[in-house]
């Protein structure tokens, strides 16, 4: 047994905090600090950040002198807010009726078999994050999977393979 070296771990989370924090100050710096600004607050924090990190949801809550309770709750009662990092590519499959009967859950067990992840997780690289959506509306093209804002109709396990491996060799 070898002596262990100090990680530096806390140092280098304390670090990647304060550059998120930083990251926040500059946004909550173009606005007045009034309450209804809220929801543009966390909609420009997300666009910057990915998501919602929960110190800055701290943060923004005493910029705009509201409780803590307030800000998160606004962030998770929008579908449209995330908590935690999602992946620079995301992956969404349609699970209405039509893509269902139509081979949309073999799908999505075959892009989860090969990105190692369930549905509604990311891959610990933040490279890609899966999600299910109940209907995009696009029946005429069913299966359907979007990758970021590509559609992808008349889907088959095989093509999502494919279209994993096109990602992967850029």
């Amino acid at each position: 047994m070898g002596i262990s070296q100090p990680t530096r771990a806390p140092e280098i989370i304390r670090e990647q905090k304060e550059i998120l924090l930083s990251q926040i100050n500059e946004i909550l710096e173009s606005y007045k600090g009034e309450k209804a600004e809220l929801i543009p607050i966390l909609q420009k924090v997300q666009q910057k950040l990915g998501y919602l990190p929960e110190a800055g949801l701290k943060q923004i809550a005493r910029y705009l002198n509201v409780p803590e309770s307030t800000v998160f709750g606004v962030a998770t009662f929008y579908a449209q807010f995330k908590l935690v990092p999602t992946g620079r590519n995301t992956i969404r499959v349609c699970r209405g009726t039509g893509c269902y009967v139509r081979g949309a859950p073999q799908i999505l067990e075959t892009l989860e078999r090969e990105l190692g992840i369930k549905a509604g997780e990311t891959t610990p690289d933040l490279e890609y994050t899966l999600e299910t959506v109940a209907c995009f509306g696009s029946c005429a093209l069913a299966p359907v999977v979007v990758v970021n804002d590509r559609v992808y109709g008349r889907m088959t396990p095989d093509k999502a393979k494919k279209i994993l491996a096109r990602k992967e060799e850029k």
